[in-house]
């Protein structure tokens, strides 16, 4: 969004620079967030999920996710990096991640804790999660309905509350693993020492966003969250000059996270599915909704295209990314070997402390009477509305044109057919005035 983003600490922003008001984007994004006005792409900060679709899409570049410089580390004592699992995907396969983590000694960083070791302990939780729901469903006791849908993904959990919000009691209520991560390497290896900053390296906006608006938890325990493409070239380089040491713990279940279908083959859940890209993520969703998803216990659902690995602060084509990561998790260990030197996060401390509630970005007004009748205007001014959503007007289709109006951001002469007939019949107006002006007159 513009810097005028709003409430909600968004990571993706546009750069009104290079923005030349094309309507690419406003077609893309899942949840109706853009809006073109005076030429400019606007960005709705109640409405955007931080999904990166419009990084994506946008031909001139001018959306860009904002995340923590890399200078961010200079600030602690202890500069621990806990990077994706995505990021060993991004280098060539001489590249090993014993390789990958001590670059990014080389770089600044005094420790490195990998997500994907932390990926395996909040699997073993969602393991737990199903075993315990389904005893309890067995006792007759309340469970959580099926099937459940992972909250792995911030910019799902998010759509789920924007546009799903009948589906948030099927959220899993866990913490990530990048969360995960960063309570393990501040809380339980530096038992909450002063001056120990711990850092993300993430392929993902979604992920930036939610360290500063956390979704099921009061506070990140993260202290700065750093582009997987911000980090590339700089540890490149460091790798070039680091002694290569022993520094991988994390199994072949860890590393499976950063791919599709990768949470699922760790869980070992023969009746889930997995989804990625976010309208496929879209069209499963409403499927559950109404009713039409079939006997299933789990959804991994993740919104970027090929999931983390084709995240828009990545920088590797995500196929590519996709081989060298299995051809990494056939090299590892089947699993992470009992972890050494703290005591893993028990399953209490991976559940959510806070409740995901729904958000309110589409209601038109507080009062519901009020709210009634601005939706009956809208109806009534969308079927005056061509129906052709051109996206000529700014809006992504006339519906959403219809609701701006009403919402007072936008007029109806917005839409270009509305203007052409406003402008034909002003046109024949002033004939009209022609032919009736008094003889005499110049004309």
């Amino acid at each position: 969004m513009s810097e005028q983003a709003g409430r909600v600490p968004h990571s993706v922003r546009l750069d009104e620079e290079k923005c030349v008001g094309c309507t690419t984007c406003i077609k893309k994004c899942p949840t109706e967030a853009i809006r073109v006005r005076k030429g400019k792409a606007n960005i709705i900060a109640e409405r955007c999920i931080d999904c990166g679709e419009c990084i994506r899409t946008c031909p001139h570049g001018a959306k860009r996710a904002v995340s923590d410089p890399v200078s961010i580390i200079d600030g602690y004592r202890v500069k621990v990096a806990i990077p994706a699992p995505t990021l060993y995907s991004q280098y060539d396969e001489g590249k090993s991640v014993d390789k990958v983590l001590s670059g990014l000694l080389e770089l600044g960083f005094d420790e490195v804790f990998e997500v994907a070791e932390a990926a395996e302990i909040v699997t073993a939780a969602t393991k737990e999660l199903l075993a315990r729901d389904a005893a309890a469903a067995a006792r007759g006791e309340r469970s959580l309905p099926r099937p459940i849908i992972s909250s792995a993904c911030p910019a799902v959990v998010r759509l789920v509350q924007l546009r799903f919000p009948s589906l948030i009691p099927h959220l899993a209520p866990l913490i990530p693993p990048m969360e995960a991560a960063a309570r393990i390497a501040k809380y339980k290896i530096h038992a909450g020492e002063e001056g120990v900053g711990v850092f993300f390296i993430t392929p993902c906006a979604g992920k930036v966003t939610v360290t500063r608006e956390p979704l099921g938890y009061e506070r990140s325990a993260l202290d700065g969250v750093i582009g997987l493409r911000d980090i590339y070239l700089p540890l490149r380089v460091a790798m070039g000059k680091a002694p290569e040491r022993k520094l991988a713990r994390a199994g072949r279940k860890g590393l499976e996270w950063a791919r599709v279908e990768g949470e699922c083959d760790a869980l070992g859940e023969r009746r889930s599915i997995s989804v990625d890209g976010i309208s496929n993520v879209i069209g499963v969703l409403e499927a559950l909704e109404n009713g039409n998803i079939g006997e299933l216990e789990y959804i991994e659902a993740l919104a970027c295209p090929a999931g983390c690995l084709g995240g828009p602060l990545t920088v590797e084509n995500p196929y590519i990314a996709k081989t060298r990561l299995r051809n990494r998790e056939e090299s590892a260990a089947e699993a992470l070997v009992v972890p050494r030197g703290y005591e893993p996060p028990t399953f209490e401390e991976l559940r959510w402390t806070v409740p995901v509630r729904s958000r309110n970005a589409l209601v038109l007004d507080p009062d519901m009477i009020k709210a009634m009748l601005m939706m009956e205007e809208i109806e009534v001014r969308a079927e005056g509305l061509p129906g052709l959503d051109c996206g000529s007007c700014g809006a992504p289709s006339c519906r959403a044109l219809a609701e701006d109006i009403v919402r007072g951001t936008a007029v109806e002469s917005d839409c270009v057919f509305k203007l052409r007939d406003k402008v034909r019949a002003l046109a024949k107006e002033l004939m009209a005035l022609e032919e009736i002006q008094p003889p005499g007159l110049d004309r």
